[in-house]
């Protein structure tokens, strides 16, 4: 069995939200569960700031994590009365949306919530991410690439703890004409990536005072066509760090010689090169023959992709049924298996993006007794840190 490690957690995207201000803490404006994995962690925040119910067409979700301890949330503030108007330089737009928009910087080590400017400024958070400074101390920025539509041009729309307002920048967008699919963005290597699970990926490090962008193609025979798959590929495939590399885990409509299902996982060996690495794959029914899966008693059916252990890349997680399912592929056995609780969505329409392989910083992950260490790693108490 992988030994947990208090190190990281399974972030659940979707946090609870209490009945009043006043069940957190006073002055704390959120609280964690941290629970090792293969739990999920959860994390809880007030009416203040998601004043909405949650329901099907309207939930606050988390759509980045960073190792310093900063949340980016999306949480709507209600419905919308009026039209959205927005009147830039660079964007101007009158249109009916269904919500007020509202997003937020979460310092999970503070429990504090800062609300992000002009939030209707924002037109995806499939294109939104948030990355840490390289200088450190505390500071980062929230990005959006905006592609426009029909051109190879788009506007990088950014937010910097160290200015304090959205500033605009035109950017070119080196791809033909396609429309990209929001498929989140990921921080890697002092840059965000922005991912198209059907086609690409592109990536820029948003600091430089003219970012330039430049194409990451998907490893050969993944590309397909235009819109094939999206609303389903984040149940069969996604980009994420482990191990220190960017990965790219891929079972959509992906088969053996045999024509047995599989998954593959893919590295992109440098940065600053277009070269994935096929690291390994295996089928599904060479999982399934193997002692450990048996022995979960669950049955032969194809998960839906979950995420890959940040430190370990053989070691990937499935949603199957109620369970979230740890399997190291390369090694074709089950080394983690848990029923999952998610405050959304339901099982069978879960997918990649309610969970985030979230590296904790220091102060999350020492100073308290139900963190303490041992040689055989974690004790599988839950941690509830009401911050």
């Amino acid at each position: 069995m992988v030994s947990a490690s208090s190190s990281w957690v399974i972030l659940g995207s979707v946090p609870r939200v209490t009945a009043a201000d006043a069940d957190l803490p006073p002055g704390a404006d959120l609280s964690l569960a941290l629970p090792p994995p293969p739990r999920v962690a959860l994390l809880t925040i007030p009416p203040r700031i998601f004043p909405g119910r949650t329901a099907s067409d309207n939930y606050p979700s988390i759509v980045a994590a960073d190792p310093t301890g900063l949340l980016l949330l999306h949480a709507d503030q209600g419905r919308a009365t009026g039209p959205t108007v927005i009147h830039t330089p660079h964007h101007k737009e009158f249109a009916w949306r269904s919500f007020v928009a509202g997003y937020f910087v979460l310092d999970a080590t503070t429990a504090s919530a800062l609300p992000l400017p002009k939030p209707e400024l924002i037109m995806h958070l499939g294109h939104l991410g948030l990355i840490s400074s390289p200088g450190g101390g505390g500071h980062y920025m929230v990005v959006e690439l905006q592609p426009i539509l029909g051109r190879q041009e788009g506007t990088l729309l950014r937010f910097s703890s160290d200015v304090g307002e959205w500033v605009s920048k035109g950017i070119h967008i080196p791809l033909p004409f396609r429309m990209l699919a929001p498929n989140g963005v990921v921080s890697y290597y002092g840059r965000l990536w922005w991912v198209d699970l059907s086609w690409c990926l592109l990536t820029c490090d948003p600091f430089q005072d003219a970012p330039v962008l430049r194409a990451v193609p998907l490893p050969p025979g993944k590309v397909l066509k235009c819109r094939e798959g999206w609303g389903l590929l984040d149940k069969y495939r996604c980009v994420r760090v482990s191990g220190g590399k960017l990965r790219f885990l891929d079972m959509y409509r992906n088969r053996d010689s045999r024509g047995s299902a599989q998954i593959s996982v893919w590295t992109l060996a440098d940065p600053d090169t277009t070269e994935w690495t096929l690291e390994y794959e295996a089928a599904f029914t060479e999982i399934w023959d193997d002692a450990s899966y048996k022995a979960t008693g669950l049955p032969r059916k194809i998960p839906v992709l979950g995420l890959i252990h940040p430190t370990n890349p053989d070691v990937v997680y499935f949603f199957l049924d109620e369970h979230l399912l740890g399997v190291d592929v390369r090694a074709r056995k089950v080394v983690e298996c848990e029923v999952y609780e998610l405050v959304a969505p339901p099982s069978e329409h879960v997918a990649t993006r309610f969970i985030h392989a979230w590296q904790l910083p220091r102060a999350l992950c020492s100073g308290s007794a139900s963190a303490k260490e041992t040689e055989d790693g974690v004790n599988e108490e839950l941690q509830q840190l009401h911050l």
